[in-house]
This record gives C-alpha cells, sequence and structure tokens, in this order.
C-alpha cells in the first residue's frame, strides 16, 4: 500500500501491530480476538490519533466512528471503488496546518447536514444522494490549493458518471465510488499521469489465523 497518499496506511499498519502483540501475549484464539476487538481499535486510535483508518481497518464495510463507539453501516450496495494516486506525496501532520482554525457556523451544519445524509444513503442504498452527501466545506478546498491536479481528477470522476468522489484522507489519492459496470470506463477517464486501481469495499475486517 502506498505510504504518505491518503489511503490508510498508516491506520491499517498500526492495527496489525496491535494485533500481532495482542496474539503474542493472548495467543491467536478466535474468541479471545473477538473479545480484544474494542480494546486493541482503541489502542490503535491512540497511536493513530483517531479511529478513522484503524476502525475501517478492524471493521470492515462502511464504519462510524467517534469516542470509543464503532458501527458499521448497513448498505445493500456492492460498489467498485476506483481511485487515482499522484506521484506526490502528502504528510497528513504538514496538511493539518492548512486548514483554518476556525469555521463559520454554516459551514459547519453544511457538513454535519451532509454526514447524515451519506449515512442515510448508504444505509438505504441511494445512490443519487451521495454526490451531494460527500460534498465538503471544511477541508478539501484547502487540501486542492496544494494538489491541483487531484482536483481535476475527482471532476473526471464525476462527470465521467461516478456516484460520488472525495478526496481520501489527507490527500492527494482521489477515490471515487461507482457501480461495478462503469468502473473501468470512470478509470478510463482519470488522468493518465498517476496510478489507478479499481478496488472493492472489505465486507470483512481484520482477521486472526493460527499457523
Amino acid at each position: 500500500m502506498p505510504m504518505g497518499k491518503g489511503l490508510g496506511f498508516s491506520g491499517a499498519a498500526r492495527v496489525a501491530g496491535c494485533i500481532l502483540a495482542h496474539a503474542e501475549k493472548n495467543g491467536a484464539g478466535k474468541k479471545e480476538f473477538d473479545e480484544a476487538k474494542f480494546e486493541i481499535l482503541r489502542t490503535a486510535s491512540e497511536l493513530e490519533g483517531h479511529p478513522d483508518n484503524a476502525a475501517a481497518s478492524m471493521f470492515g464495510g462502511f464504519v462510524a466512528s467517534v469516542d470509543g463507539f464503532s458501527v458499521r453501516i448497513p448498505t445493500p450496495l456492492d460498489p467498485a471503488i476506483v481511485v487515482w494516486v499522484p506521484q506526490q506525496q502528502t504528510s497528513t501532520k504538514e496538511s493539518r496546518t492548512k486548514l483554518p482554525t476556525n469555521i463559520e457556523f454554516k459551514d459547519a451544519v453544511f457538513n454535519v447536514g451532509r454526514t447524515a445524509l451519506l449515512v442515510a444513503a448508504l444505509a438505504a442504498g441511494d445512490v443519487r444522494s451521495l454526490s451531494i452527501a460527500t460534498q465538503d466545506r471544511l477541508h478539501q478546498d484547502s487540501r486542492f490549493s496544494k494538489a491541483p491536479d487531484s482536483k481535476l481528477a475527482l471532476q473526471a470522476a464525476v462527470d465521467a458518471g461516478a456516484w460520488c468522489a472525495w478526496l481520501s484522507g489527507s490527500g492527494p489519492t482521489i477515490a471515487a465510488m461507482v457501480d461495478r459496470d462503469s468502473a473501468q470506463r470512470i478509470d478510463d477517464a482519470l488522468p493518465r499521469h498517476g496510478s489507478k486501481m479499481v478496488l472493492s469495499v472489505a465486507q470483512h475486517g481484520a482477521e486472526l489465523f493460527a499457523i
């Protein structure tokens, strides 16, 4: 997995490390692992600084996570995720320094409403709402100022018929959620100066196998 690209490498790596530490201490039994999942996630999230990527790596699927609570969002959708990965890297720490320290109330309301709509759209399988639900006023424009090619890639994905597209993590990768039958067409529409992958949403999270 590419590092520094906004694809959640650090969260996945920390979950894997915490699982290995658990297995070293407690063995690789399924019952013990299942009972320890939230404790493993808590540790990985503390190391990561937030639970976003760690929760998805632990549980798979679409996950909402905050303050120690993580819930998978049930959805009838089984989309493809098309990602465009440019050559440049982004430091998450540095990227956060570019964000505003204060936001307007109307922008906070804008994002909170769309977060609620995103959860509802995923649960209902309403792909028509996803483009609205993934709009943002808090961070994408600030980060696009340092990655203008990523903004062009996002627009290319939407213009080609993606259900929605967004800046992955702090960038510079762009991810687009698409119908599986349209994945290759949307992949072909993305800029050629970057790596492209057609991925699936993991239906299962982290697993521990005894060797």
